[in-house]
Parts: C-alpha cells; structure tokens; sequence
C-alpha cells in the first residue's frame, strides 16, 4: 500500500498540482508564521509551504486521536515518504511538493527524520521530559530541525543558519512548553524534566502533583532564563546575518519573543492566562519587520 493511500489527506482540495495542496495547507492552519512565510519570493515560498506541510502533517498525526500503533505506522510511512523524495519516487502531494526544494536548496534528509523522531515522541498518550539532555533532544528535534530545513530556503549561509536553527528552535520551543503548561497537563504531557521537577518539591509524575509543585513558578523561572539566552543568541545572530535573509527568521523570532514577554509580564504563579498574540498583533509584526524592516 503506497502513502498516498493511507496517510489522510484532504480530498475537498486538489492533490495535484501539489504546490496548490501545501499552500492550501498553510492558509488553512492559520499559522503564527504565515507572515514570515509569505514575505518570500515565489519559489523560495513554496519551499517554506512544503516543509510547513510535512510539519504539520506529522504534528496531526502525533496529536491525533488514533492508537498509539496507527499513529507509529503513519510516521514510519513518512520516513519511507522521505526516503522517496531523495529517491525521486515520492507519492503524497507533499512529499511531491518537497522534491524540488530538497534539490535546490540542498535539503538534508537526516532533519526530515529527525522531525518525525520529536512527533514520534508526543504520538505516545503520556509524555514525560526524564532530563535537560532528553528536553534538548525534544527541542532539537520539533523545532531545531525545523529551523534547519527552512534557514536554507530563506537564503542564509549554512554556518549561521544551523547556529540560528540552534537558539532560535530551542527559544521558540521552550516558549511553547511555558506557555502551554496547563494545556500540556491536561493531556498527560509533562515537558518539565523530572530531574528540575525533583527539585521542586513535586511528590510524583501525575499531572496534579507536578501542578501543585511547590517551587513549580521557580522551575518555569529558570527554564525562562535558558529561553531568554536562546532569544538574546538567536537575535545575535540575525543582526550579523543578511537583512533579507534573515528577514522570515526575524519576523518568527519577534513574534515568540512578544509571546515571551507577556510569560514573562505575567509571571509563573498563575500559568492559566492566555498570552497567545492577536491577529492584528501580527499583522503589525509582519509590517514592522517584513515590509519595514
């Protein structure tokens, strides 16, 4: 059974030509990065759409509602689906989509896998951090990857962009774990690594101890400050970077850092409040570092 028979796909939207499926994929996410996405040229466009397509196809996939096997079947069905791409036989729309970036700008098949090694580790139905190195890998492998497959495409040197992918995936990546704390819990995901939580007073692994964690505001605390480093490093190396280059990079990263600041604003006792950035935040972004900047 070939992917293109087993993987879900949208039927309402055309498979061919496949640019048209990934670009459709992007409008209808409705992705904090579409601005950035959009400020590029055509063809480097719609090689940014293509990885934002496998991305979000493997995070449906791990996030979904399927038994834990089915959703370990897809993935391993996309790590054939790569090993199409750079065998010149893809067969899903995206995969198809990828063929040409993966020339071009000279994709590495490794970050591919890679991807779908972090959407393997949240496909499983409780997810628990043992260390910092396994939350490195994590973030290495959800959001570092991810910087690495797009800095090539926005057109920047490959030292400075696997440095930017490096502090600018973990940032992003931490953002997200502080920010989504309670949501996390309420799914059985625990991101904080057990050997921080152990120094927080928390009595086991369940969802409700780690909660009610004594120094769980002191925890988040500190992994803000690694965040923080990661922006500062990440910010570094945009400024020494190309302007137009770096320019998707800059927009990504501003928009996070707002996301940040109001953590950081609100604080790590009460970790319910919604800090997520409105459109029309940005939309002001986009102008301010896209057109502008």
């Amino acid at each position: 059974m070939s992917i293109i028979e087993t993987l879900p796909i949208d039927t309402d939207l055309p498979a061919d030509p496949a640019d048209a499926y990934v670009e459709a994929m992007v409008k209808r996410a409705g992705t904090s990065f579409f601005w950035a996405m959009r400020s590029l040229k055509l063809e480097r466009r719609r090689g940014v759409f293509a990885v934002y397509g496998f991305c979000r196809d493997v995070d449906d996939i791990a996030d979904g509602d399927l038994p834990l096997d089915q959703k370990r079947a897809l993935l391993e069905l996309w790590r054939e689906e790569i090993k199409g791409i750079y065998d010149g036989t893809p067969s899903h729309p995206i995969g198809q989509a990828l063929v040409e970036p993966v020339k071009i700008y000279g994709l590495k098949e490794a970050d591919f896998v890679a991807v779908i090694d972090g959407m393997e580790m949240d496909a499983y139905p409780r997810v628990r951090i043992q260390d910092m190195a396994e939350l490195e890998l994590y973030c290495d492998r959800v959001a570092c990857a991810v910087g690495r497959l797009c800095v090539p495409i926005f057109g920047l040197r490959e030292d400075e962009g696997v440095r930017l992918s490096g502090s600018l995936g973990a940032a992003l990546q931490l953002t997200n774990i502080l920010r989504d704390v309670i949501e996390d819990a309420g799914i059985d995901r625990v991101y904080l690594p057990a050997e921080l939580l152990a120094h927080a007073d928390v009595k086991s692994d369940q969802v409700t101890d780690v909660l009610a964690a004594p120094g769980l505001a002191d925890l988040c605390a500190g992994l803000a400050e690694r965040a923080e480093q990661h922006f500062e490093n990440a910010k570094a190396i945009i400024q020494n970077a190309e302007p137009k280059a770096a320019r998707p990079a800059h927009m990504m990263l501003q928009v996070y850092y707002r996301v940040f600041q109001k953590l950081q604003n609100r604080g790590w006792h009460d970790l319910e409040k919604d800090v997520r950035p409105s459109k029309f935040e940005k939309i002001a972004i986009a102008l301010r570092y896209g057109i502008f900047g």
